[in-house]
């Protein structure tokens, strides 16, 4: 597996964020992570990342041990976080140079992610200049610019207009095909659908269904109701 998660459970202070959160990914699998604004899929996502240490449980990425190997383990994945921010005070460019540096990589990384991203026209500028679109697309750029083994991914699509969204859907699913295992969490249904085969709904720090897409849209045919209203019922 790609990307497995087994027991999460994590508190902040009474409140528990996550309570026993088990699912797997395989590599070259697409998951969405569904539920509503504070269910806890963004603590589940850093957990995976490297960036928070769980109460209980552990987190894998390509089989290392997020806690115990973390230098392997962040090595073949590509984490956005929500509301990401770059390096306020370098260009573009810098940005992607900076980062390329720090992982051993190839400056020709640097130029295929500002291709594939469209910021061609603002490279040179300092990202505390950026639009929240364009500072959004340096984000994803610096997530998979070096065409990680796993792709963990938060709200990807925030501040994107409708042809970059269309954009980096494709991207991410060329990625997928290529066999970049996909981790997306959103409360959007509209993304999982585009981009996840299979779906982990979570609410109040629970797994509280999962399944795949499609039995997803089955049901919501067998009910004769939207997918948004069937999730909505699963979510209560």
């Amino acid at each position: 597996m790609c990307i497995s998660a087994e027991g999460l459970k994590k508190r902040y202070g009474k409140t528990v964020a996550l309570d026993g959160v088990s699912f797997e990914v395989p590599c070259g699998g697409a998951a969405a992570l569904l539920g509503p604004n504070g269910a806890g899929k963004s603590t589940t996502l850093r957990i995976l990342a490297g960036l928070l240490k769980p109460d209980e449980g552990s987190a894998k990425v390509c089989g290392y041990d997020v806690q115990r190997r973390p230098k392997e383990a962040k090595a073949c994945m590509g984490f956005l976080p929500e509301d990401a921010v770059p390096f306020l005070n370098l260009t573009v460019r810098e940005n992607l140079e900076y980062v390329a540096a720090l992982r051993g990589i190839d400056d020709s990384a640097v130029d295929w992610a500002i291709k594939a991203l469209g910021l061609e026209e603002v490279e040179g500028k300092l990202a505390s200049s950026l639009s929240r679109g364009n500072r959004q697309r340096l984000a994803l750029a610096l997530a998979i610019f070096h065409k990680p083994k796993v792709l963990l991914l938060d709200e990807p699509l925030n501040y994107l207009d409708i042809p970059a969204q269309e954009s980096v859907i494709k991207m991410l699913k060329e990625m997928n095909a290529a066999g970049t295992a996909l981790l997306v969490s959103t409360h959007i249904m509209a993304i999982a659908e585009r981009l996840a085969r299979d779906v982990f709904v979570i609410n109040r720090g629970r797994i509280v269904w999962r399944g795949t897409m499609e039995e997803l849209k089955a049901m919501a045919q067998d009910a004769g109701e939207r997918i948004e209203e069937v999730v909505a019922r699963l979510m209560r």
